[in-house]
C-alpha cells in the first residue's frame, strides 16, 4: 500500500519529465530558457505563496517544526559542501548542484505525507512554509557568491529573489491568520498550477538522459547525500534525541524528500550549468521511487 501510494505519486512528474525529452527538439534553446525565466520571475512564486498562505499557521506549530526542519537544510548543505573536490570547477556551477542537497520536492512532500495519518498533512505543509524561506535563502546566496558578486550585490539579490519574497508573505499570511478573498486567490491558484507541469517538461528537455545511466562521483554523492544521509541523520537524531508531539515521521519524510524541481528554474535564472542541475533532479526524483517507501515503512516501524 505505501509503495503503491508513493509511486502513485511520482508517475505523473516521472511523464511529465519525459514528455519534456520528447518534445525537446520542437523548441529552441531559447524558447526552453524563456520558459525558465517565466517560471523563475512567476509562475513558481506564485506556487510558494500560495502553499504558504492557503493553511492558518499557528505559532506553537512554528516554534516547534521550524527549528527542525531548518537544522536539516544546515546538516543538508554541510554535507554537500563536502563534494567541493569532485564538483564542477567553476563554483557557480558547483553552486547549483549544491543546493540540490538541501532544496526539496514539496508536491511530492504532501502526496507522501498521507500514508502517515490525518495529521502529517498539515504537520507537512508547516514543515514546507517554514522550509522554503529558508532554502531559497541559502540556494539564492550560494549562486549569487558563485557569480563573483559583492556582499551589497549579493544581499539585493536574496532579499529581491521573487522565491524568497514569495515565500515570506506567503508564511506571514499564514501566521497572520487572514483569508484572502476568493476572486484574489482563483488567478493566482491558476498561475501557481502551471508551475510544477511547466518546470517538469523543462527539465525533461533540458537534462542529459544518457547520464541516468552514467552518474559520475558527482552525482552519486549529491544522490546518496540527498536520500540517504541526509534521512539517515535525520532518523538518527530522533531516535536518540526525540521530536515533539512524535512528529519523527513528518521530519524523516521531510529529509527524505527528491530535490525540488525549483533547484534548475532557480540555477537557470543566475546561469549556472542548467543541464547538470536538470540532470540531478532527475537522478534523485527517480531513485526517490525505491528509497521513500523504505524511508516510511523504517519510521513506521520504529516511531
Amino acid at each position: 500500500m505505501v509503495f503503491a501510494t508513493i509511486l502513485t505519486g511520482l508517475v505523473p512528474s516521472f511523464l511529465m519529465v519525459a514528455l519534456g525529452g520528447l518534445i525537446r527538439a520542437r523548441l529552441s534553446e531559447n524558447a526552453w530558457q524563456g520558459l525558465d525565466r517565466l517560471n523563475f520571475e512567476i509562475l513558481f512564486p506564485a506556487l510558494l505563496f500560495v502553499a504558504a498562505s492557503r493553511r492558518p499557521i499557528a505559532v506553537s506549530e512554528v516554534v516547534q517544526i521550524g527549528p527542525a526542519v531548518w537544522a536539516i537544510l544546515l546538516f543538508a548543505l554541510l554535507l554537500g559542501w563536502l563534494a567541493r573536490p569532485i564538483g564542477p570547477e567553476r563554483f557557480l556551477d558547483f553552486a547549483g548542484g549544491w543546493q540540490t542537497v538541501w532544496r526539496f520536492n514539496s508536491a511530492i512532500a504532501l502526496v507522501a505525507s498521507q500514508t502517515l495519518g490525518p495529521d502529517a498533512v498539515g504537520q507537512m505543509a508547516v514543515a514546507i512554509g517554514m522550509a522554503v524561506p529558508v532554502a531559497n535563502l541559502l540556494a539564492v546566496a550560494a549562486l549569487s557568491r558563485g557569480g563573483n558578486l559583492s556582499l551589497a550585490q549579493t544581499v539585493g539579490k536574496v532579499a529581491m529573489n521573487p522565491f524568497l519574497l514569495a515565500s515570506v508573505l506567503g508564511v506571514a499570511v499564514g501566521l497572520s491568520g487572514l483569508t484572502i478573498p476568493a476572486p484574489v486567490m482563483a488567478p493566482l491558484d491558476m498561475v501557481a498550477a502551471a508551475a510544477i507541469p511547466i518546470a517538469l517538461i523543462s527539465i525533461g528537455a533540458t537534462m542529459n538522459w544518457g547520464a541516468l545511466a552514467r552518474m559520475d562521483r558527482f552525482g552519486t554523492y549529491i544522490s546518496l547525500s540527498r536520500l540517504v544521509l541526509v534521512p539517515g541523520g535525520t532518523f538518527l537524531a530522533c531516535l536518540l534525541v526525540g521530536s515533539p508531539d512524535g512528529l519523527a515521521p513528518v521530519l524523516i519524510l521531510f529529509a527524505a524528500l527528491p530535490t525540488a524541481s525549483a533547484a534548475h528554474v532557480l540555477a537557470s535564472g543566475f546561469g549556472a550549468d542548467r543541464k547538470l542541475v536538470a540532470t540531478l533532479i532527475a537522478q534523485t526524483t527517480l531513485l526517490s521511487a525505491a528509497t521513500l517507501p523504505l524511508w516510511i515503512l523504517a519510521t513506521k516501524a520504529v516511531f
